[in-house]
């Protein structure tokens, strides 16, 4: 595998707000510098909806001699609005691959479930709950989302002179012809575990580098099966701050590590050129060993737990993905 990394959050915008208050660059190049070193990542999936937190955090990675995956990751926007945070994105990602760094432009992640415009439903559990099942929904999804990136492909270009992707979820069958790498968001399941690897093998062999990317699993007993809905366990008030976890749940480090491993090698033995964990830290999801219905760290995909003063520590996950990582 070429690409090894992870992704790492710069703050998620939603309806105006920022779910990191704090961007310290100087925490941030601490951060990567873990990552580098210590989980011998040699890429890092930059995401966030603030174009500047972004180029800054690019900045440094490129210092570190990261190759950057610039991820402008637009939530509940419009189309017109997404483009314009593309064209800002794309002029800064530009600038920092024009000071000699490696730099791929991720042109959204999911978006036709993310954002507004591409299905009916206010919100992504509700346009997920309408496309459950609903396979003429699904094509006119896709419709729709590859008549708009083809439009946004144009903005990015016109601002960035590197390669470009789009992370995709396989239903919305992208038009791979617009892009320069085939990125697809596939998480493993019990469902779907005994066909995984034939599904990356397919993609592969469609002749383009792949990218698996949002790929993971919280820490819980059970987690793997459900990988996809594994946050799911905790509630939400009415702004998507988490609450409590809910009851019968129980903490399992190795879960999430093993599932981790176990994905890896696929990726690797069927021929992947980039992998990008799901992610490095969740910050508002926090870890409260001695109050477990209120240790939000449980449905964390980060593969470090962060308390409540900030201050971060592995899991056992962070010593897999460092293990298959320093082999392969």
């Amino acid at each position: 595998m070429r690409a090894k990394g992870i992704a790492y959050d710069t703050g998620f915008v939603r309806h105006g707000e920022i779910s990191v208050p704090e961007f310290d660059l100087e925490v941030v190049r601490r951060d990567l510098a873990v990552i580098r070193d210590e989980l011998r990542c040699n890429a890092v999936h930059l995401i966030g909806g603030d174009p500047e937190r972004l180029e800054r955090g690019a900045r440094v990675a490129a210092d570190l001699g990261l190759e950057v995956w610039f991820s402008p990751y637009p939530l509940e926007l419009t189309p017109d609005a997404i483009l314009e945070l593309f064209a800002e994105c794309a002029r800064r990602a530009e600038r920092v691959r024009a000071g000699g760094a490696e730099v791929v432009f991720v042109a959204g992640v999911e978006l036709s479930v993310m954002n507004d415009g591409f299905l009916p439903g206010d919100d992504v559990m509700d346009r997920v709950t309408r496309l459950l099942g609903n396979a003429e929904g699904m094509l006119a999804a896709s419709a729709r989302l590859n008549e708009f990136l083809a439009r946004a492909v144009a903005v990015v270009r016109e601002h960035f002179q590197g390669k470009v992707t789009y992370a995709c979820i396989p239903f919305e069958r992208v038009d791979w012809e617009l892009f320069d790498v085939m990125s697809f968001e596939l998480i493993r399941s019990a469902e779907v575990a005994d066909q995984y690897a034939a599904g990356i093998r397919n993609v592969v062999a469609q002749g383009k580098p792949v990218a698996i990317t949002g790929f993971g699993t919280a820490a819980w007993h059970g987690s793997g099966a459900v990988a996809p809905r594994s946050m799911e366990i905790v509630e939400l008030d009415e702004a998507g701050v988490p609450v409590r976890v809910k009851d019968g749940y129980v903490r399992d480090e190795d879960e999430q590590a093993g599932y981790l491993r176990e994905v890896l090698e696929i990726f690797e033995a069927e021929g992947v050129d980039g992998a990008f964990v799901y992610m490095f830290a969740l910050s508002n999801y926090t870890h409260r060993p001695d109050d477990p219905s209120r240790d939000f760290d449980m449905a964390s995909p980060g593969i470090v737990k962060v308390h409540e003063d900030g201050k971060w520590e592995p899991k056992a996950a962070f010593g897999a993905v460092a293990e298959v990582y320093a082999r392969i």
